[in-house]
Parts: C-alpha cells; sequence; structure tokens
C-alpha cells in the first residue's frame, strides 16, 4: 500500500506568518476568494508596498523581504487568485492583464497616495500592466526578473509566443520538483533547493492542472507589458540576477533601450528570485528606491 506524502506546507506556513507578524486577511475579488498577508497600516507619511509573487509560488516568497524591510511600512502581499491560498477557477482568465485588473479593484479600498509596487517573475508582468491601469499611478515600481519582456528590441510583441520553460515550472512527479527548485535559482542544487522540494512538494503535484491553465494563460498574451513599458512608466526599478536560466538577462537591454531612465540593477551569482537569493541586498535595493520617491 502506498503511504501518502504529508502535506507539511500549511503547518509551515502559519509558523512562518506568527514569526513575521504579519496578518493573513481574506476578500473576495471577481469571482475568487484572495487570501493576503498585512504588516502595517496606512499612514500618510510611510509607503505602502504592494508585493506581487511569480508562477507556481505564493505570498511567502516575499518572507524575507518582510523580514528585512522598514518594520514602520504597510505592506500587502496577496496569494494571486488561482495561486496559493486563493481561489483557483477552471473558467477564470489567469491573463496577466486580467490579474491586473483584479488587484486594481483590490486596492481601490486602500489609500493610493503613497503606493509602491513590487512584481517577481510572472508578478512583475502583472505589476508593470497595473501601474499603467490604475489611478492615481504608484509612486514607482520595481521588476524583479520579470516575465513577459522581450529578450531584444527587434521582438514582434504581438507574434505567437512559444516556450518550453512549463518543462522547469511545472512539475508532474518528485524529480520535476526538485528540478524545478533548483533551477529557479542560479541553476545549482542548493540546501534551500532540497528543503523546498520536501516542503512544498505535495502540494505543487496536486496542482498541476491549475498551473497548465494559468501556464497556458500568461502565453496568450506573453509579451502584454512590453505594449505598456515606456515614457509614461512611472519610476522604474530593474532587479535582474546574471545567473538566470528563467528570463535571460538579455531581457535588461531591453529596459535600457525603452526605458532608459530605470534604475537598473543586475546582481552577480543570482538566479531568478533575487529576494530568496540575496535578500538583505535586494530589499535594500528596493527600500533606496521607495525612500527616493515616497510622498
Amino acid at each position: 500500500m502506498k503511504v501518502p506524502t504529508p502535506n507539511l506546507w500549511p503547518l509551515a506556513r502559519t509558523g512562518q506568518r506568527w514569526m513575521l507578524q504579519a496578518k493573513r486577511k481574506e476578500v473576495m475579488i471577481d469571482g475568487h476568494r484572495m487570501i493576503y498577508l498585512e504588516r502595517g497600516t496606512p499612514a500618510p507619511d510611510k509607503p505602502t508596498v504592494l508585493l506581487i509573487h511569480g508562477f507556481a509560488a505564493m505570498k511567502e516568497n516575499w518572507a524575507f523581504w518582510l523580514q528585512k524591510l522598514p518594520r514602520d511600512w504597510h505592506i500587502l502581499a496577496p496569494d494571486l487568485p488561482g495561486l496559493g491560498e486563493s481561489d483557483y477557477r477552471s473558467d477564470a482568465s489567469y491573463r496577466y492583464e486580467a490579474q491586473a485588473l483584479r488587484l486594481r479593484d483590490w486596492l481601490a479600498d486602500f489609500p493610493l497616495d503613497n503606493i509602491h509596487i513590487a512584481g517577481s517573475s510572472m508578478g512583475g508582468a502583472i505589476a508593470a500592466i497595473l501601474a499603467h491601469r490604475m489611478e492615481p499611478a504608484p509612486r514607482s515600481v520595481t521588476l524583479l526578473n520579470s516575465a513577459g519582456i522581450p529578450e531584444h528590441a527587434d521582438v514582434d510583441i504581438d507574434a505567437p509566443f512559444e516556450s518550453d520553460r512549463d518543462d522547469i515550472l511545472i512539475p508532474r512527479d518528485w524529480s520535476g520538483v526538485y528540478r524545478m527548485f533548483n533551477s529557479v535559482g542560479n541553476g545549482k542544487p542548493t540546501a534551500m533547493g532540497i528543503a523546498m522540494t520536501g516542503l512544498l512538494g505535495p502540494d505543487l503535484l496536486q496542482r498541476s492542472d491549475a498551473l497548465r491553465h494559468i501556464f497556458d494563460d500568461m502565453l496568450a498574451d506573453a509579451l502584454a507589458p512590453a505594449r505598456y513599458l515606456g515614457k509614461d512608466t512611472p519610476p522604474l526599478q530593474v532587479q535582474w540576477g546574471d545567473r538566470d536560466v528563467i528570463t535571460p538577462t538579455c531581457c535588461v537591454d531591453w529596459f535600457r533601450t525603452v526605458t532608459p531612465e530605470a534604475d537598473i540593477h543586475v546582481f552577480r551569482g543570482v538566479g531568478h528570485l533575487p529576494m530568496l537569493e540575496n535578500p538583505g541586498h535586494s530589499a535594500a535595493t528596493l527600500a533606496d528606491f521607495v525612500c527616493r520617491h515616497q510622498r
């Protein structure tokens, strides 16, 4: 008889939230129950920072940043609809644009005159669109190894897009989970990658159908952020790892061409997730940028 692998992630998630002194909250948005973490309260002289996680990820990806960012800031970290603790619906759209509009509608309940947005990977693509679809515009937007960015300036952003990243990002078995967690970093096995394989593997393997749906929706308009980024973009910071095997570092050159005023930081020896691989440096880089552009 096969003994089911226990899913220890819900227990670990609760303990982590307690250590971060963040409150777990929920809201209904576009037919989804969306779960989010909130730390602090809005204040006229303090920034509100929205943190948007990536594909096959969750709000807890920002745990190290929550430890590093100023304790008196107001921070919001949602589980995007379809992922984490938030609802998934087989009849919903999870394109970048649809997710950005859901977050825009949710944010309408918060003061928006001193809000800053940061997004990782898929969350970066959503952040780029959200920054142009909300009123007022955010004070700043930071994109970490963002999805949805052309690899060079001559790419036709409206052409059909193909990707083989699903071989890494949608694990079908335990070896796939191991490959995923040891590829999204700098491409080498790490102690954290091995630990996360055991902790998050059962949860990920239960989500394969949902992840396939969300991935296909992303590809349906894969370079949508590139239609928005340009001269009308709010103050923009770009953070990238130079060993990323998911979103190539050459994408940074596209930013230099299209958004030449962007504050660009390429971290040596870092892969796809600067906020996990080099949280101190990446959080300090964001904090400095936010302080320069807050109200």
